[in-house]
């Protein structure tokens, strides 16, 4: 998966969404896992979510940044065009007040019935033992049961444990997209079937410019 940047504004734990001026879903944060806690971070959480991102040094060694408190800042408050504040959630997934995964999901993009990974990583420490799949797999079937349709990402395409973790949770690559830091893979899952959505939809955030790789 790819670090994107997002926005946070402190709202209630369940909230609506708008999409194309009709609210369109409810998301309780608290139903997207049935073990861990789960709540908005925000910027008064950044050292903790800054020590947690520095000790996974190999998603940034694919990823072609570094973290920083800054980066961090701009992820939390930034939202992508067009997306309400609410329909951000840059969340935590806490056992206790252990953090154990952190969450950037986006409902309503790039289609009302769609939601976005923006990012997602585990504690390093407790990666490798089904645990972070267990939290995906979770919230999609939460996610699903509020009625979305699909869910979509970016993965890093020279990241070799993003592309096994994605897909061995059933994202199945749509386009290849190019950026500066190089290639990154559409990908999506589906929830529900219902109205097609042309794959070519797909905006890949926290990118000025998309130059979509021919097939």
């Amino acid at each position: 998966n790819r670090k994107t940047a997002f926005s946070f504004t402190p709202t209630p734990i369940v909230s609506l969404t708008i999409c194309g001026g009709d609210i369109v879903k409810e998301i309780d944060i608290k139903k997207l896992s049935k073990r861990y806690t789960v709540r908005k971070l925000n910027l008064d959480d950044v050292q903790m979510i800054y020590a947690f991102c520095k000790r996974n040094t190999q998603y940034y060694e694919y990823c072609g940044k570094e973290p920083s408190i800054e980066l961090i800042e701009k992820d939390i408050e930034i939202a992508p065009p067009g997306i309400l504040i609410e329909q951000k959630y840059y969340i935590g997934f806490f056992d206790n007040d252990k953090l154990v995964a952190v969450m950037d999901l986006v409902d309503g993009y790039p289609a009302c019935d769609y939601v976005y990974i923006g990012f997602f990583m585990m504690d390093c420490e407790l990666q490798g033992n089904g645990i972070g799949s267990k939290i995906v797999s979770e919230s999609l079937e939460y996610l699903s049961e509020q009625g979305f349709q699909k869910c979509q990402l970016g993965i890093d395409k020279d990241n070799p444990q993003s592309n096994h973790f994605w897909r061995k949770n059933g994202f199945e690559v749509i386009r290849e997209v190019e950026i500066e830091e190089g290639i990154i893979l559409a990908a999506e899952k589906q929830l529900l079937y219902g109205d097609w959505v042309n794959p070519n939809k797909f905006i890949l955030y926290g990118t000025e410019t998309l130059n979509p790789v021919e097939e």
